[in-house]
């Protein structure tokens, strides 16, 4: 159903607070629901504004702006925790791609340690120095932090960490 204009809103309270009828009889009036003349009256009631109020409809956020606050200290303390070691340590209850999305949104990105195997060859055909029991890099967090707060996370090569 489409919202309904702020002129049709402002006449049908009008018709009500005049008493031209009950407000079934109101609904009838306009071509709209009895239950959308109620609703009107009592968002009147409560919050004095008639206006359409679809910023407030929809699916509530699982993780807010407290949670990001603790993401962000969280990866600090330890930057290689996985999303399932992140949700775990904040007690969300929420998908890992939910986690992984605010990550982005927060214009952080991750990267998981890479391993190579034995068989590695390093530059030119000979066998790489790299001790493939050890990751290459702890992780990727790259900050897009506001300015001013210093908070750059870079890669950290597994033989410097």
């Amino acid at each position: 159903m489409a919202t309904l204009s702020l002129d049709l809103r402002q006449r049908i309270i009008s018709t009500c607070d005049r008493g031209e009828g009950t407000q079934e009889h109101v609904a009838r009036r306009f071509g709209v629901s009895y239950g959308m003349v109620k609703k009107l009256l009592q968002q009147r009631r409560k919050t004095g504004r008639i206006k359409p109020r679809h910023h407030l409809a929809g699916r509530k956020k699982k993780i807010v702006a407290e949670h990001r606050i603790a993401i962000r200290k969280q990866l600090q303390r330890k930057p290689d925790m996985t999303l399932a070691e992140l949700r775990d340590a904040l007690g969300l209850e929420c998908t890992l791609p939910a986690i992984h999305y605010v990550l982005v949104d927060m214009g952080l990105t991750y990267k998981k340690s890479r391993r190579h195997d034995r068989r590695h060859k390093g530059v030119g055909g000979e066998p790489s120095q790299f001790d493939s029991t050890k990751p290459l890099c702890h992780c990727l967090m790259h900050n897009a932090s506001p300015p001013g707060t210093g908070q750059i996370i870079n890669v950290v090569p597994a033989s410097l960490g």
